[in-house]
């Protein structure tokens, strides 16, 4: 049997996290430090022995984060991509402001689904609300890595407003 108060509990527990999962602060460095000071030619330069940019990386967390939220709203299991490379968009120069002011608008369409009373009802293939939510999360947090590293990598980290530099 289990404990309704604990459900609840936990539920409000996963909507206070799941914010910080996605936009970092305690655990990493929050992702509008990650993108700050960035221009168009740091976002779009590929740095020797890294096979992606900043603004490549932010690109394909959009595609995903796009692609599971319209899961969530729609309500309905979509098809999986045929190729992981059908998940990396080209981003051209001068594309790096519209790549990431779309970040920051799925960021702020996830935001309201955390709260939300059904997130273990199964809405894709047998995973969740809730399971696709930290999957968001997740997969954001693994690239912003990745975001961090290519960053250093071209010299353009920290950003002006600082970050963590070890």
């Amino acid at each position: 049997m289990t404990d309704p108060d604990r459900n609840v509990r936990s539920q409000l527990a996963f909507a206070r996290l799941l914010p910080k999962l996605f936009r970092g602060g305690q655990a990493f460095v929050g992702v509008e430090a990650a993108l700050s000071d960035l221009t168009d030619e740091q976002a779009t330069t590929q740095p020797e022995h890294l096979p992606h940019t900043v603004a490549g990386l932010v690109a394909h967390i959009n595609w995903w984060n796009r692609w599971m939220l319209d899961i969530i709203e729609m309500g309905q299991a979509q098809p999986y991509p045929r190729h992981a490379a059908d998940t990396w968009p080209e981003v051209s120069s001068g594309e790096w402001s519209k790549v990431k002011n779309e970040f920051y608008e799925l960021l702020a369409r996830i935001d309201p689904h955390a709260a939300r009373p059904d997130l273990s009802n199964p809405v894709n293939h047998e995973e969740t609300i809730g399971e696709l939510l930290a999957d968001m999360a997740l997969h954001t947090a693994h690239h912003f890595g990745q975001v961090i590293s290519t960053r250093q990598a071209i010299g353009a980290w920290p950003p002006a407003g600082g970050g963590d530099t070890w």
